[in-house]
Order: C-alpha cells, then sequence, then structure tokens
C-alpha cells in the first residue's frame, strides 16, 4: 500500500492574461519521494511550485499539505530584506527548537563566511545562501526550482551529496540532466497544462515521453480520418431516421471541437550560428601566459594551442580566474607576462552569463534588431525580426513585451539570439545552458557539435561537456591550470581527484609531475562526432539491415518481375543502394570502434 501523500495537488487551473497556463495539473509527494518535474520554459513549473509552497492562489484546485509537515521552497529570486548578512538570512529560516549551529555549518559547507551584506551578493552567492536557508530545517518537503543554476561544479558535487544523504521528500525543477539522472525516482512532465507521471527516474524520461508523443500523433491522425468519413457520410451517405442522422450530426460537431482546442506539443527552436570564413589552422596559441590581481595569481605560465574545430570547456569553482583566463586566451586582455597569438580571419561572437546586462525596459523586438527597424541581419542576410524570433520559440506576441517581464530561460534564449546572429568562426561562450530547458539545450548542443569553427565554452553543466567538449581546462590552485583531453567525466579519471575550491585542495591520486616540469600532454579522446556515431550507427544499421530484408521479399515473389517490370527495377536499385549504405555504416562503425579501443588502451 502506497504511504499517504505529504504534499498533494489536484486539479489545478490557473490563467494568466487570459491564456490558461495550467489547466489540470496535479503533484503528487510522499515521504522519501524525489520526484523531478520536467517541462519546457514557460509551461508553468515555477507557478506550479509556488502553487504548492502557498506563494500563488490558483484559478481551481485543492491543495493539501499533511499537518505538521515542514516545507521549503527555494525560489529563483530570494528576497533578502531585512537581514544583515546571509548567516540571519539563513538562520531565519530554522525551525524553533534548531540547533543555530546547523545554519553556520552550512554556510561554511557552500562556501559562504556567514558576514556576507545580502544587499551585494553574487548570483552565486545568493543562491547558496537560499540553498542553506532551505537546507537548515531538514525539512520534509523540499521544493527547489533550479538548484544548481550559479553554482559551480565543486557546489554541485557537495549538493548532490548532501541531498541524496537525505529522506527528505523532493521536487525538483532542474535543467541539469546529471543531476536529476542522480537523484530523482518520479518524473512528473509538465506539458500543455497537464500533467503526467512515471514512477521512474529522469533517466527513463525522454524515452517515455516520445512514445507518449508518438502516440498521440497516432490518435491526431485517426481523429482526423474520422472527421474526414464522418464529413463524407453528410454529405453523400444514405439519408435514415432523422433522430440517428442528428445522433451523427453531434458526434461530427464533437469531433471538430475536439480537433478545433488540440494543442499540440510545442516545437523546437532553430538555432544556428551566423558562420563567417573559416579561420586559419591555427585559432590561439599560448605560451607561459600568467596573470595576478594584487598578491594572487590568477594564470600562472600556462600554455595551450586550440586549432580550428576544436570544443575547450573551461571548468572550475566560482572565483577561480575562468573568465579571466578566456579574456586572455581571445586577446580581450593582456597577460603580466608571456605571449597569445591569435590565428588569421579570426570573428568573434561571444555570449556572457549576465543576463542582469539586458536592459528591462527595451523590448525583444528592439534588443533583436538594435531598436532600427523589422530586420535582423543572421549570416549577413537580413531576416524579419518575427521569423528570427519564432526561431527561438518567441511567439510574435511578443515582440513588445519588455525584457525585464521575460522568463529566466526567454533571457537566455534571447542573449543566445542576439550573439549567434553575428557571423563567426570561434563562438565564446560563458554559461550558455543557465535556465534553457532540455529541448532547446538538445538543439543547442547539435547546432554546437555541427558548428563548423572553434568553440570556447564555460560550463557547470557536466552532460553538456562531455557530449560536446574535445578538451577540459580544469585550475589546479594557484594560478595553474592544466589541459585534459576528452569531456568532463574522463578529466576526472585522468586528474584521479574531483575539483575542490582554493583553501581545500588536495592532491590528485596520481603522482604530480615534478614542479620543474610541465604535465604531460594527454591522449587523445573521441571527438563529439565521433562518440555521437558509435552510438547512433548500430540503430542505423539495423534499420538498414530490416529495409534491405523487406526489398528483398519483394524481389522474392516471382510474379513481380511480370506484373510490374518498372517496379521491379526500382527495388533492385534501391537494395543495391541500401546494401552499399549498409557496408559503408558497418566500416565506419568497425573503424570508430578499433579507435575507440586503441585510445583506452
Amino acid at each position: 500500500m502506497a504511504p499517504p501523500p505529504l504534499l498533494q495537488l489536484k486539479d489545478i487551473a490557473l490563467t494568466f492574461g487570459g491564456t490558461p497556463l495550467l489547466t489540470s495539473a496535479e503533484l503528487s509527494v510522499s515521504t522519501g519521494e524525489r520526484v523531478s518535474l520536467i517541462g519546457r520554459n514557460g509551461s508553468g513549473k515555477s507557478t506550479l511550485l509556488k502553487i504548492a509552497a502557498g506563494l500563488v492562489e490558483p484559478d481551481r484546485g485543492t491543495i493539501f499539505v499533511q499537518p505538521g509537515a515542514v516545507v521549503r521552497y527555494l525560489q529563483q529570486e530570494p528576497d533578502f530584506s531585512g537581514f544583515d548578512t546571509t548567516l540571519a538570512y539563513v538562520e531565519s529560516g530554522l525551525k524553533p527548537n534548531d540547533d543555530p549551529y546547523i545554519a553556520r555549518h552550512l554556510v561554511e559547507e557552500l562556501g559562504l563566511t556567514g558576514e556576507e551584506d545580502p544587499a551585494h551578493l553574487s548570483g552565486g552567492e545568493s543562491r547558496r545562501a537560499s540553498l542553506a536557508r532551505a537546507l537548515a530545517p531538514s525539512p520534509d518537503i523540499l521544493l527547489l526550482d533550479e538548484p544548481t543554476n550559479h553554482l559551480d561544479l565543486t557546489t554541485i558535487e557537495w549538493l548532490e551529496r548532501d541531498l541524496d544523504s537525505r529522506r527528505t521528500a523532493m521536487v525538483i525543477i532542474s535543467h541539469d540532466r546529471r543531476f536529476l539522472s542522480t537523484l530523482s525516482r518520479q518524473t512528473v512532465w509538465l506539458d500543455r497544462g497537464t500533467t503526467r507521471r512515471i514512477e521512474r527516474g529522469f533517466e527513463h524520461f525522454e524515452e517515455w515521453r516520445d512514445m507518449l508523443l508518438a502516440e498521440e500523433e497516432r490518435e491526431q491522425h485517426k481523429l482526423d480520418r474520422k472527421i474526414v468519413a464522418e464529413e463524407h457520410w453528410m454529405r453523400y451517405g444514405v439519408s435514415g431516421r432523422r433522430k440517428r442522422n442528428m445522433r451523427r450530426v453531434g458526434a461530427l460537431q464533437a469531433l471538430r471541437e475536439s480537433r478545433r482546442t488540440y494543442r499540440g506539443a510545442a516545437g523546437d527552436a532553430t538555432i544556428t550560428a551566423g558562420a563567417a570564413a573559416p579561420s586559419g589552422v591555427l585559432v590561439i596559441e599560448a605560451k607561459d601566459i600568467s596573470k595576478r590581481y594584487g598578491d594572487r595569481a590568477i594564470v600562472s605560465d600556462f600554455s595551450i594551442r586550440i586549432q580550428r574545430g576544436d570544443r575547450i570547456g573551461i571548468v572550475g569553482p566560482n572565483g577561480t580566474g575562468k573568465t579571466t583566463l578566456i579574456n586572455l586566451l581571445t586577446g580581450v586582455s593582456e597577460p603580466d607576462s608571456g605571449t597569445v597569438r591569435l590565428g588569421s580571419t579570426l570573428a568573434v561572437a561571444t555570449l556572457n552569463q549576465h543576463r542582469d546586462s539586458l536592459d528591462p525596459n527595451v523590448t525583444v523586438k528592439d534588443a533583436l534588431t538594435g531598436g532600427d527597424g523589422d530586420t535582423v541581419m543572421v549570416n549577413g542576410q537580413p531576416k524579419h525580426v518575427i521569423g528570427y524570433m519564432k526561431d527561438f520559440l518567441f511567439s510574435a506576441e511578443q515582440a513588445r513585451t519588455p525584457l525585464g517581464k521575460l522568463s529566466g530561460g526567454e533571457r537566455g534564449r534571447l542573449m543566445l539570439a542576439q550573439a549567434l546572429a553575428k557571423p563567426s568562426n570561434l563562438l565564446v561562450l560563458d554559461e550558455p545552458t543557465n535556465d534553457l530547458d532540455m529541448e532547446t539545450l538538445d538543439v543547442l548542443e547539435d547546432m554546437l557539435g555541427d558548428y563548423p569553427g572553434t568553440v570556447l565554452l564555460i560550463s557547470h553543466d557536466r552532460d553538456f561537456l562531455d557530449r560536446l567538449v574535445s578538451g577540459v581546462i580544469v585550475p589546479e590552485g594557484d594560478g595553474r591550470w592544466t589541459e585534459y583531453a576528452g569531456g568532463y567525466s574522463d578529466m576526472l579519471v585522468q586528474r584521479g581527484a574531483d575539483l575542490v575550491r582554493e583553501g581545500k585542495a588536495i592532491a590528485p591520486k596520481a603522482e604530480k609531475a615534478p614542479a620543474a616540469n610541465k604535465p604531460p600532454v594527454a591522449k587523445r579522446k573521441l571527438a563529439f562526432k565521433e562518440k555521437h556515431a558509435l552510438e547512433t550507427l548500430p540503430k542505423t544499421i539495423a534499420t538498414l539491415n530490416k529495409k534491405a530484408a523487406d526489398l528483398q521479399a519483394k524481389l522474392s515473389d516471382p510474379q513481380f518481375y511480370i506484373r510490374d517490370r518498372a517496379g521491379f527495377e526500382k527495388v533492385t536499385t534501391d537494395l543495391a543502394e541500401t546494401q552499399r549504405k549498409i557496408a559503408s555504416a558497418e566500416e565506419q562503425w568497425l573503424e570508430l570502434e578499433i579507435l575507440r579501443e586503441e585510445l583506452a588502451s
């Protein structure tokens, strides 16, 4: 027998500005359950969590919280007014009989001192203080809205371990696939105002969602066929008894109404990067560069050679100098010593992480056009701003929406649209995944995988790094940086230790090279496209084999040639082409598998 719910929302409906946001949403969480709440940007996930926390009143529906249950809600934009220090803010979340030491311990674990002025916190500091306040009372239910946003990898991995050790019931909204896969045990999908649930974690979500959407598409196709059949009967059918006929007329009207009110699934973004002429083979060469601020070394004697087509990720705790390093490599800042040589014909497009730099009073249209006209220059060609907005999932009605009214995900898509309109052969992206929904992340990942130029990327999204980059640069302390081949997981294996904050550094398990020697160059790893091909080619080969078998079955019919000579010749040609594709795919897979084994050894 299932345990009674600690929290239950039933038949929740809410309309904003005449547009239904939630129509029949439900959410239930029992003791120990870890629910991932999934949905597109703007689907109402945060609103549903606010309703669960009692901060928003729905138009319809019931909300039940078990008496005595302690609920804590981690909101995206906390209110620090009335608190002089971060510690005071965290302590305000404790239960009356809680030990104040818990608050101090969590503040320090999350990399704060407790004396910070809440009025002057960075995005990461604000999120860490909010997390400490939510976790301090050991609540029965945790409602977490994008808990990993603005956190560095060190803090994300600490948070994963802490949450995994708790028996607290959780509802988690996050774009971080690795975080959700590690923690979730149940999944709720909020789609077009309603919710569907599966008693499995996030790692099974995408397969389940695709199955549901495919079934929905089949049902809509059946509905369309039924409407056509009924309309044909209306025009040409033999009239029967009037009562029977009127019943069929009413049924047809109901079918038409069902088709009219159907809300199809939202489409995917169409993300493309403006392409400039190819750069030279050498993109960036840095030799022994160093940079200090006062007595602190940010970069010390770092060297790297980046070639066209490389995808380099830069990771590390906040405050280690990732942005400074990327500015040195791209020539934005000058090193104190050493040299940086940039390749020929570089065209750079940059995306920074500071969403708050957007003027909240500027409209979406003016932000994309620069306030001049109705067109955006994309790949050197004018494109109407409404069409370009739709590529990034904005509706035409949002053209005059002030940026201050956009959600975090919408602001992220807008900044991507601004950056990618510019022709480039070098993309410099600082936290591009913040606030983006998973569907948009998939499209962005595919675009970057196919991008013909070079990518420099700062990110705390481990799954995104593993899928995309060919090399990772990490800080080792005292301004030292090391490049490792492969993605984030490859780096951890080679390094032999997790990343840690300055002041808590631990030596890697592997022996360090002598200080006078530079670390050995890491072996080449499979590139993103090679990994992707290894994963997808077996399915492609299986599909081609099935097609070949079907074609062969047609040719096995002894009457086929006599009955349809042209059709027989076409099937013969198709079979030969299919067999050629099978041979090519099998050869490609074999080459990649051999390469993978060689690199692994």
